[in-house]
């Protein structure tokens, strides 16, 4: 079985080179009867993409460009997405699993009511994204992405792995982390570390928590002041 590691944390990868899977082209994304498994997806501009009650499993999607995106109720399974660029997504109430994302830009995204297992975002762009009660599952682990001034609310990512990510003003409200592992970031740049409670870290990233909190608080330093 195909995995990507990084530390103790495993993501199963979409088995889509099995002998005997043959993904045939597709030419949209809606499918038949709510169900489009077995295909390829790629290089579309789309001006609106609208899918709703629909299951994905066994396929790629490349390329995809869309000026505006509302994905509700999906159950997406064994599915690769490789550069895409998904503008105004709004993607709620839906199960991913063992889905993979490189090199996609997802900027100002509204995830909301996602369960996740076993998905690897990789250099991916989530700059202003908002992550509404979404759930870790299994297995999700977040390598060399952008997830600058986004924010993370009432989520459940006790599962999940961050690293090499820009996380410069990136807030968690409300939710569980216990046991997120956020080793190998810059953690100078986080809002919200009440609700950080009992993840994993690097003694080394103890500084900047520090340096993070001072900021939170907005606190002043003595050499900072005018004492004339």
């Amino acid at each position: 079985m195909d995995t990507h590691t990084i530390r103790r944390t495993s993501v199963a990868l979409p088995r889509l080179d099995e002998p005997g899977l043959y993904l045939s082209h597709a030419a949209s994304l809606e499918g038949g009867r709510g169900r489009l498994t077995g295909f390829r997806f790629a290089d579309a501009d789309l001006r609106d993409l609208d899918i709703a009650d629909t299951r994905w499993a066994d396929g790629r999607i490349t390329g995809l460009r869309t000026q505006r995106t509302r994905l509700e109720r999906l159950h997406v399974h064994s599915v690769e997405f490789t550069g895409c660029d998904l503008s105004s997504l709004h993607w709620s109430e839906s199960k991913l699993s063992r889905t993979v994302f490189r090199d996609c830009k997802l900027m100002g995204a509204a995830l909301e009511d996602l369960t996740l297992d076993n998905v690897l975002f990789e250099n991916c762009k989530f700059d202003y994204s908002t992550f509404a009660r979404v759930r870790s599952a299994g297995p999700v682990i977040f390598s060399a992405c952008s997830l600058r001034e986004a924010v993370f609310t009432a989520a459940d990512l006790g599962a999940a792995l961050v690293d090499d990510c820009v996380l410069r003003l990136t807030e968690f409200d409300g939710g569980t982390y216990r046991g997120l592992d956020l080793r190998g970031n810059d953690l100078s740049g986080l809002r919200g570390l009440f609700w950080l409670k009992r993840i994993i870290i690097d003694r080394a990233q103890t500084l900047q928590l520090a340096e993070a909190l001072a900021a939170e608080l907005d606190v002043a330093f003595t050499d900072d002041l005018d004492d004339s």
